[in-house]
């Protein structure tokens, strides 16, 4: 259940459009927030990469709870994407500025994810709420 809070609370994050339109007064919140989108989109990078891994590593789970476990590797990809988005700016600065081509390289991928970072957010939400729904009654789904 935690990795489907913190999905959805990631992607609050990554769409801040999206909860403005909702709650006008959700601005001050977000701009406290935002010193520590490059910390907190680096740590949901690596923690969606170790949920990838994890993953990868039960795939036994697919014999057993496939929906479960497809859910889980779509939460973790989104995950290590919003991360990826939020975290770039601080990556830059701590990892990829001595290395021009490494730098390049992420600047690619960046350059391909960001008019997505919308719709990945909105698909973090469906599918946090998803892990917590099956989380809730697993019956359901195994």
């Amino acid at each position: 259940m935690i990795w489907g809070i913190s999905l959805i609370l990631l992607s609050i994050i990554a769409v801040p459009s999206l909860l403005l339109s909702k709650k006008p007064n959700a601005k001050e919140l977000l701009d406290k927030v935002a010193p520590y989108q490059g910390w907190i989109g680096l740590v949901f990078l690596f923690w969606g990469l170790w949920g990838i891994i994890s993953a990868v590593l039960a795939i036994g789970m697919l014999s057993t709870a496939p929906i479960w476990w497809a859910v889980w590797v779509l939460g973790c990809v989104v995950e290590a994407g919003l991360g990826f988005m939020l975290g770039y700016g601080l990556m830059s600065q701590l990892f990829l500025s001595k290395n021009a081509e490494a730098k390049a390289k992420a600047e690619q991928i960046r350059a391909k994810l960001a008019p997505k970072q919308g719709k990945l957010g909105i698909l973090g939400i469906i599918i946090g709420i998803a892990m917590i729904v099956i989380n809730l009654m697993p019956s359901l789904f195994l």
